[in-house]
């Protein structure tokens, strides 16, 4: 099934022909220095391969593990350090909303606002994401069947914006563990949007450590290349320069070095996918 285009700046995540896109960053802001150099290694990577590129980071990790888990600057300084990602590199940023109360704000910088998974039956904060005709990335929640993806956008298109992606993130599968069901992805795009798969929160451990989330970074790249395969519309990751002193969700983020290796590999995949339509929409030819 062809998928609606989504604009993001310069970025198209769907249709027919448009080339794979990667939406990457690091977890949540750590600094204004660090996210503007994490920024620009992104872009330069990206731009050498022309893969187009979205940039994300968290203002506000609200949702984790523990009450001493780092969170980031908050709100008002995050915006301030994405506006400066967004003027100075001219990229787009997303970064994601906990409460209707953000929205409004985040929606004057931010050119995607995203609904974390935890929150994406949260109908209130999906219609007031939806009511700013900015483009919505709802990442599905870890508790949701595929099929139930149908009532998210239900809430989010009420309001007459269709700017719509959608983004699997794995389910979980018994008590600290996800499992990735790859059927997910042509069940989702049949529902006429942009399909983006979460390679990096989708081998997370949730809760494995007690305190926080532990993850499986070894597997980031067999999923991601399975993903792609798919036929995926775009592919999410959380970078960083250094995961294993990160100050949020490090086990589960992939490094830049190993991300310069794998993007190419995505791409090829991707281009091949491509160019023989039905390996991509398969499901609706059975």
């Amino acid at each position: 099934m062809v998928t609606r285009k989504i604009h993001i700046g310069k970025v198209q995540i769907g249709g027919e022909k448009a080339p794979l896109a990667l939406i990457a960053g690091p977890c949540v802001i750590e600094s204004e220095g660090h996210t503007l150099h994490m920024a620009r290694l992104l872009k330069s990577m990206t731009e050498e391969l022309s893969v187009p590129f979205i940039f994300k980071a968290s203002f506000d990790k609200a949702n984790r593990s523990s009450r001493s888990s780092f969170r980031g600057p908050g709100l008002h300084q995050g915006l301030k350090i994405l506006q400066k990602v967004r003027q100075e590199l001219e990229v787009p940023v997303l970064s994601d909303v906990h409460e209707v109360g953000q929205v409004e704000e985040a929606a004057k910088v931010l050119d995607i606002i995203q609904i974390p998974a935890f929150l994406c039956r949260q109908t209130d904060l999906l219609m007031a994401a939806g009511a700013t005709k900015k483009p919505v990335n709802v990442k599905k929640g870890q508790f949701l069947s595929p099929w139930e993806a149908k009532n998210f956008i239900d809430k989010v298109c009420s309001g007459g914006n269709e700017d719509l992606i959608i983004t699997e993130r794995g389910t979980f599968f018994g008590y600290n563990n996800l499992v990735v069901d790859m059927r997910a992805l042509p069940i989702m795009r049949g529902f006429g949007y942009p399909v983006v798969f979460d390679a990096t929160h989708s081998v997370q451990l949730p809760g494995k450590e007690g305190g926080c989330s532990s993850g499986q970074r070894e597997y980031i790249s067999f999923l991601a290349r399975a993903a792609v395969a798919a036929g995926c519309d775009a592919i999410f990751m959380e970078v960083h320069d250094r995961p294993d002193q990160a100050l949020c969700d490090g086990p589960n983020m992939i490094s830049v070095e190993a991300l310069a290796s794998l993007l190419p590999v995505l791409k090829r995949i991707d281009t091949c996918i491509k160019s023989e339509p039905s390996l991509r929409t398969g499901l609706n030819n059975l």
